[in-house]
């Protein structure tokens, strides 16, 4: 049990650190609050992916009824969830004019405390409390909610920044359009190239040395292979670990077969097909990795033919070949496709479209991704589209590439071809 005056230093000193040296806080695009609902907000995401600013950013805008706490401060070791009892009642003692009124508790990784669903669910629904938490554990994903938070939790995923968040942490406003006549566009284009091969982790946005980015990215690396994966899975066959991360963060963006992996490893170093299925999960579960199924009416074909692979973020992604620039930017395109809350699915038959994205109402349309169009793609990127169009019964369909522009009509179907950073920064908004 921690004293209640502990409890109360802690307090204070985190309000008196978010409120005078947490001095910039970038706008986060698509975060959606319940405004009437009587529900515990749960943001959830990988590692480093802003979370904690987000809590700060509320924090800052409501300090006057509202507490923030991190569960993994040192000095709240053995905390227990009884303790969340006493924390209010320090709140209460230092602030006594709430008493009886609205509070709102912001409880950074909270999974840390065993049993705090029970807290918050009581809480909200009966004590007049407001609760927005977060965590990067696979515990706080939507099917892993405990019983007691399951239809009482609203659960918003936090993603690292999209490019549009990306630029505003680089202090470049893209809000008047206008910018795409002027020099500003060569800027946009010149960040994306960074966004592209270095991803969107908020520190990352904000450094300029490439030694500096290589050895935070490093340090993130080593943080979720360890805490994300090894301590909190107790996995005990590192090398089988080590061997699949290297194959998953080097196969973005590309189908991979585990039956294949383990055909190819097994005679190299023990392990059980079990277990390599069982790691595999644990990448999932961790929120590194995201699979795409192929698109087809049959579950069972579904789930038979191998997943395409992406990561959360190219800043992991491991390069393999100079080549690599259109699976990054295809990776970039399949994160802010999901963060925009698209279905996802890639299509193969004689030939291949990078995606096939269902969106809230239930339309699809094919969404090819190519770097650059040349003369030794550009039939094959196109001939994919459209057989893709022919199977799902639409006369549309996108490419993305880097910065080319036009409009085609072939088949019978009309093609548009975009920049992706007009798509990235909201200038099209329709694909």
């Amino acid at each position: 049990m921690i004293a209640k005056s502990r409890l109360k230093e802690i307090i204070l000193s985190n309000e008196e650190f978010i409120l005078t040296q947490i001095k910039r806080i970038v706008k986060r695009e698509g975060i959606h609050l319940p405004q009437s609902l009587n529900k515990v907000v749960v943001f959830y995401g990988v590692r480093r992916s802003g979370k904690t600013f987000i809590l700060f950013d509320l924090f800052k805008k409501m300090s006057e009824r509202s507490l923030y706490i991190d569960f993994e401060d040192e000095r709240l070791t053995g905390f227990q969830a009884e303790d969340l009892e006493r924390l209010k009642e320090a709140v209460l003692e230092l602030k006594p004019h709430l008493i009886g009124k609205e509070m709102v508790f912001f409880l950074d990784e909270v999974q840390n405390v065993k049993g705090w669903e029970k807290f918050c669910r009581r809480a909200v629904e009966r004590e007049n409390i407001n609760v927005y938490v977060s965590g990067s554990s696979s515990k706080m994903m939507p099917f892993e909610i405990h019983t007691e938070l399951r239809g009482r939790s609203w659960s918003i995923e936090v993603f690292p920044f999209s490019f549009k968040e990306y630029l505003r942490a680089k202090n470049v406003d893209v809000s008047d359009k206008s910018f795409v006549y002027t020099a500003k566009m060569a800027l946009i284009k010149n960040y994306l190239i960074d966004y592209i091969n270095w991803g969107g982790f908020p520190e990352i946005a904000f450094l300029e040395s490439e030694f500096e980015k290589k050895k935070l990215i490093g340090e993130y690396l080593s943080a979720m292979f360890f805490r994300d994966l090894v301590e909190r899975y107790k996995i005990t066959n590192i090398t089988l670990l080590d061997c699949l991360t290297d194959k998953l963060f080097s196969s973005f963006a590309m189908k991979l077969s585990l039956s294949s992996f383990y055909r190819q490893y097994k005679d190299k170093f023990s392990f059980s097909k079990d277990s390599l299925f069982k790691y595999y999960k644990h990448f999932l579960q961790s929120m590194l990795i995201f699979e795409v199924r192929k698109f087809t009416e049959s579950t069972y074909k579904r789930m038979r033919n191998p997943a395409k692979i992406y990561l959360i973020d190219t800043g992991l992604c491991k390069r393999t070949t100079s080549s690599d620039s259109g699976r990054l930017l295809e990776n970039v395109i399949f994160v802010e496709l999901k963060r925009r809350g698209y279905d996802i699915f890639y299509f193969e038959e004689k030939r291949e479209c990078d995606f096939i994205i269902k969106n809230h109402k239930g339309e699809l349309l094919p969404v090819q991704v190519s770097f650059e169009l040349t003369e030794g793609n550009r039939e094959r990127e196109i001939k994919g589209l459209i057989e893709a169009c022919r199977k799902l019964g639409v006369n549309r369909g996108t490419i993305f590439t880097f910065d080319q522009e036009t409009e085609i009509i072939m088949e019978g179907i009309y093609i548009q071809i975009r920049p992706v950073w007009k798509w990235l920064i909201g200038l099209i908004d329709k694909l």
